[in-house]
This record gives C-alpha cells, sequence and structure tokens, in this order.
C-alpha cells in the first residue's frame, strides 16, 4: 500500500474511531507522514517496527534542530498511529507508549524592575478614597507576592498592624504568614481609618479591600483597575507580573530560595526554582547594556 493511501485511512480513523477534531487528525497525519519516509528510508516495514527504532526516529529528529514541542507532538502522533495499527492488527501492542513524552521547556515569568515598580505603583491616583484604596491593593500583591484571589479574599482579622504581617489562605486552603514593609503599612492604616469606613457604611464585610458599594472586590475588579493603571504608565504587564517580581527582587536582594518558596506559598521546590533562572537572564542582559564590548568575548 503506498504512504499516501495508507495516511488516508489513518486519518479517516482518527476523525471516526478517535473522533479527533479535523485539525488534530492533520497535524496526526503531517507528523506520521514524517515517519513512514523515515522507516522507507530504512526499509523497515511498519510491522517490523520496534521500540528500538522508534528511538533512534526520535533521535533523528532532535538532529534535524527540531524543537521540544515539536517532537512532543510528533510522539503524541506516533501513539495514535500505535493504536491504530493495533486496531489494524499490524502491531501487537503500541511500541510508543513505552517512550517518555519530551516535556516543553518551561516560559520565564516576565518581571518589572524595582524602578518600573517604583513608577507604577506611583503613578497611582491617591487623592481619590478609591484610589488610596488600589494603592494599598497593589502595594500589598508587590510587597507579599500576593496572588489576586488570595488579596480579594484577605480578612480584616487576619491584617496584623502591630506586627506588620498578613495570614493568608492560599492553594488548597494552607495557610502562610508574609511580612509587609513600611510603604504598605502606612496605606493600610490610612485606608482602615479614612476610606473603608465611609465605604462599608452599616454592613459587616469580613473582607479587607471592598468596591464602592462596599462589598468584597472581585478579581475583574482588582484586574479593571490594574488595566488603568497601565494605560498611564504604558507597562505591557498583568497583575500576576508583581507577584512574580517580588520573588525575583527577593532573590536578587539575597533572600534564599526556601524562603522564598515559603512566602510564595509553593508546594514544591522546583516551582519557585524558575525565579532563580529569572534573575541570571536580567544578571546577563545587564551584563551585555553595560559592558558590550565583551559580547563576543571568547568568539573569533
Amino acid at each position: 500500500m503506498e504512504i499516501e493511501e495508507f495516511l488516508d485511512q489513518f486519518y479517516s480513523d482518527l476523525l471516526m474511531a478517535e473522533r479527533d477534531r479535523p485539525l488534530t487528525a492533520l497535524t496526526y497525519r503531517i507528523s506520521c507522514e514524517q515517519f513512514l519516509l523515515w522507516c522507507q528510508n530504512q526499509k523497515k516495514k511498519l510491522a517490523q517496527i520496534t521500540v528500538r527504532d522508534l528511538i533512534y526516529y526520535s533521535v533523528w529528529r532532535k538532529t534535524q534542530g527540531i524543537s521540544e514541542i515539536t517532537l512532543a507532538k510528533d510522539l503524541s502522533a506516533i501513539r495514535a498511529l500505535g493504536e491504530f495499527l493495533v486496531r489494524e492488527k499490524i502491531w501487537t501492542e503500541n511500541h510508543a507508549l513505552v517512550l517518555d513524552r519530551p516535556k516543553s521547556p518551561r516560559p520565564l515569568p516576565a518581571v518589572l524592575s524595582l524602578q518600573e515598580i517604583e513608577h507604577l505603583l506611583e503613578s497611582i491616583d491617591t487623592s481619590t478614597p478609591l484610589g488610596l484604596r488600589d494603592r494599598a491593593i497593589f502595594e500589598l500583591i508587590y510587597s507579599c507576592g500576593l496572588r489576586i484571589s488570595e488579596c480579594c479574599s484577605l480578612k480584616v482579622i487576619n491584617v496584623h498592624l502591630d506586627e506588620d504581617f498578613i495570614l493568608v489562605k492560599g492553594k488548597g486552603g494552607k495557610e502562610r504568614i508574609i511580612p509587609f514593609g513600611k510603604k504598605a503599612h502606612d496605606l493600610l492604616v490610612e485606608y482602615f481609618n479614612n476610606v473603608r469606613p465611609d465605604l462599608v457604611r452599616q454592613k459587616i464585610v469580613q473582607e479587607v479591600f471592598v468596591n464602592y458599594r462596599g462589598e468584597p472586590i472581585t478579581r475583574k475588579g482588582v484586574w479593571k483597575k490594574f488595566k488603568q493603571i497601565l494605560a498611564v504608565t504604558g507597562f505591557d504587564c498583568k497583575v500576576h507580573t508583581l507577584r512574580h517580581s517580588f520573588a525575583t527582587h527577593l532573590l536578587e536582594g539575597g533572600a534564599d530560595l526556601m524562603s522564598v518558596q515559603e512566602l510564595l506559598g509553593h508546594a514544591d521546590l522546583s516551582t519557585t526554582q524558575i525565579y532563580t533562572h529569572v534573575s541570571d537572564r536580567q544578571l546577563e542582559e545587564a551584563h551585555h547594556k553595560y559592558f558590550p564590548a565583551h559580547k563576543n568575548a571568547g568568539k573569533s
């Protein structure tokens, strides 16, 4: 059977038997065509393919300079092909299931510099009650590395102004204690004394931050306010960038990784380790900026 005819059958099987989406089926068809052409060049029949052959094919694909994402896509396609070959009784078992799917490289989080953070926070107009509340919100998010949900759900009873720390309930209901600095302290004091009482009036509201109706502020409300700040400053980032910046600045300032893990509420230290790569990248960029003559050091 010709490769084209075989691939047509495989494609139809993906749509009918596996009920894959047409785009997914087409992607698998293209990837498997590469594999079948390789088999043809190696003079290997599909019925003779072993796990070792699949490993050789993966190595060959890597030598072509493809990314881990493309290689992972190829393997998914060959796994789907293996299921088809088993149904067609060409393979007795799906050999492709033995292969480990390569992990895609995790993108580094975007961060702002200390100067950019200061500019962003200071651009908030604190001459109005809601402006002062907004400054307190984003100062606390940055000072404590909070997720938006953690900021919105923060309870008044869990803010300890005498000791300058908050008790945060994070993912999975896990609690952690996070200290904050003088700026956040002063803003919270002013917010509690001069803003929040006029917003909540006679209502009993447990959450620290409330909207103009005196109701707990929502994630959408925080994001909407942040977009207004971005429009003024010209930055292109997310609220979560403040959390990323908090972690990166701590490590750059000499904090140890496990302390940062605890402050962020990460269950796994490997999640926190990504910020060390951000610090390394920024250091390299700074070196290239201020020592351009050394960019090509060692090259001739």
